[in-house]
């Protein structure tokens, strides 16, 4: 199949697909006469794989670390297991720092419960007075913000 069939297939987008080749998780299709790619089941089967990782939140560096364990069906498994449990940890950490961000947004909105105009806006001056304090404290106090929390 081609690669836009391969991306209508599995629902990835055709940057999303060059891109998996360029960093080396989706092998190199063969070309046919027109010079075009030509992706088979074993592109689409991987490709799947990988979107099950992303879904799972997994760098891709662990998905790769995955494959590579992958395309060694008789290796020992324990290694999957250590790198599992590790991206455990770092959901768990992250989840505790989005409760954090949650009691930080629900404090800031608890700053403004009724509408006014926006000189007086309690969240806005709550942001203003935050950043101040912050840019006081020095880089090194940036806050909580979980990167990677936005789709």
């Amino acid at each position: 199949m081609k690669i836009s069939e391969l991306a209508q297939a599995t629902g990835t987008p055709v940057d999303t697909i060059r891109y998996y080749e360029r960093e080396g998780l989706l092998p190199e299709p063969a070309r046919d006469g027109n010079n075009y790619r030509v992706y088979g089941a074993e592109h689409a089967e991987r490709l799947a794989f990988i979107r099950q990782g992303r879904g799972l939140d997994m760098s891709l560096n662990e998905i790769r670390t995955l494959l590579a364990w992958r395309d060694q069906p008789d290796a020992d498994c324990g290694a999957v297991n250590d790198l599992l449990d590790e991206h455990i940890g770092h959901i768990a950490t992250r989840i505790r720092e989005l409760r954090a961000l949650e009691k930080q947004l629900k404090a800031l909105r608890a700053q403004c419960r009724v509408v006014r105009d926006t000189a007086h806006c309690g969240i806005l001056t709550g942001m203003a007075r935050a950043s101040a304090d912050r840019s006081l404290a020095g880089p090194s106090d940036l806050g909580t913000h979980v990167h990677g929390a936005h789709r």
